[in-house]
């Protein structure tokens, strides 16, 4: 006990506390950058080839429009000598470019003359664009736009917005990676937690945690197996001091004869010594019905389904107890002549229907009445045993099929009360059902479904 509460408990553990948590989240932030830089450098690349585009073309149509203007100062003047260029180096001036006008042959109208035709274009440092002059439908020379650095400023803009929107999509996936980390992992922590508590000892440990899919249903599967171990754990604690009670009564009985004897203060007659010959025989009793209990739930493993009549078992059954049934003062009224094919373990069955005839003589007045028939309905095989004795009460006909019990009325019948457990055992064992009927006015009404065998099928 002091190991366990120096041991830290995972109860007020953060998910992400935990190896698991840090281990995800480090999975889910990698995977975060990793998509953020690649769509950041894919989207960078392609808005920087689209403005490279854009500006080009909007570079070429300046450029025509210039050209279009010397043409239109060639024309006027006849020759690049008079010719006012000044409209055209307004408009490169106003596309943020230096105007060289150059002639055909290479010689340089604007700015000046006498300059080569890359004179002018050394101080450039941005993009040159060429037009060719034309006049009268002649080509009379060529414009040439040294665009400057400067006029591309438009790419940072769109870098920055494209920075922004990766940050905030960096820190979106962030919040949302630690929140699906919190959800994954904070059932594995509690169920752990449940884990240890219970294999502790502390039987009321649940992980009782609500998860999404197959977490979910891992942790709901491990509080339905804790319930059904405390379950077992219970039936087990009762049938233990169930079978003592029984014991007890005989063994102390036995006890105190055997001291009486030994004192000499009862003679060793007959009669005494048939007491005591009473008492072991209900000892071997309840013996032996917790030993066809015991068989009866492991007969799921030791079944022989053979093809076989349910009524001609029945009839069987019903031959041997007879004179049991005969010593009880009951009269049986048997339909058992109709067959009803089934698979089933025969032996298996004997017992079982041994059982409901032994209960009916047991509890049964004589005077009383057993019906006993078997019928094939609706695709199932039913054997009912019907009696007209004091029946069951209906706050007590739940408990019937319980071990070792056999109700308030019924204190003073010899019997374990396993009769009804041993059958539903191995009725259910062979995939059938038992049902108990006791209506108020008294009898009990006990009937068996099988699975019925189609009589084509044995062919």
């Amino acid at each position: 006990m002091t190991a366990e509460l120096s041991r830290p408990s995972s109860r007020g553990r953060r998910p992400l506390s935990g190896p698991l948590g840090r281990r995800l989240l480090a999975a889910f932030v990698l995977v975060a950058l990793s998509s953020v830089a690649v769509l950041s450098i894919a989207a960078l690349v392609a808005t920087n080839r689209g403005l490279a585009s854009a500006q080009q073309a909007e570079r070429q149509q300046v450029a025509r429009r210039v050209a279009a203007a010397a043409g239109a100062a060639y024309a006027r003047a006849g020759s690049w000598t008079g010719a006012e260029l000044a409209q055209a180096a307004a408009l490169a001036d106003g596309a943020g470019a230096r105007l060289v006008v150059l002639q055909p042959d290479g010689g340089m109208v604007w700015p000046g003359r006498g300059m080569g035709p890359m004179d002018g274009m050394h101080t450039s440092t941005g993009t040159v664009v060429e037009a060719p002059v034309t006049a009268g439908g002649q080509r009379v020379g060529t414009v040439r736009l040294a665009f400057t650095a400067a006029a591309a400023s438009g790419r940072g803009v769109a870098w920055s917005w494209i920075g922004g929107a990766a940050l905030v999509a960096l820190v979106a996936a962030l919040l949302v990676s630690a929140y699906v980390v919190g959800r994954l992992a904070r059932p594995l922590v509690a169920l752990a937690a449940a884990t240890r508590r219970f294999a502790a000892g502390d039987h009321t440990a649940r992980a009782a945690v609500s998860a999404p899919g197959e977490l979910g249903e891992v942790t709901r599967a491990f509080d339905t197996m804790a319930e059904e171990v405390v379950r077992a754990e219970r039936v087990r604690r009762q049938l233990a001091a169930d079978v003592a009670h029984e014991l007890r009564t005989p063994l102390a009985a036995l006890q105190a004869g055997l001291e009486e004897l030994r004192d000499g203060l009862r003679p060793a007659d007959p009669q005494r010594l048939a007491a005591l010959h009473d008492q072991t025989l209900r000892l071997g009793r309840v013996v032996e019905d917790l030993a066809d209990l015991s068989a009866a739930e492991a007969a799921v493993l030791s079944l022989h389904p053979v093809d076989t009549d349910l009524a001609a078992v029945a009839r069987a059954a019903l031959a041997a107890q007879h004179p049991r049934l005969d010593a009880a003062g009951l009269t049986v009224m048997p339909d058992l002549d109709r067959p009803v094919p089934v698979r089933a373990d025969p032996d298996r069955l004997h017992q079982a229907v041994t059982n409901l005839l032994a209960n009916a003589a047991r509890y049964c007045r004589p005077g009383d009445r057993v019906d006993l028939w078997a019928r094939v309905e609706t695709g199932e095989a039913l054997l009912t045993v019907a009696d007209t004795g004091p029946g069951i009460p209906a706050e007590e006909l739940p408990h019937a099929f319980e071990r070792l019990w056999r109700g308030r009325d019924a204190r003073h019948i010899a019997g374990s009360g396993i009769g009804l457990a041993v059958v539903r055992e191995l009725i259910t064992a062979h995939g059938g059902a038992v049902a108990l009927e006791s209506p108020p006015g008294g009898g009990l009404t006990v009937t068996i479904r099988l699975p019925a065998r189609h009589p084509a099928a044995a062919g």
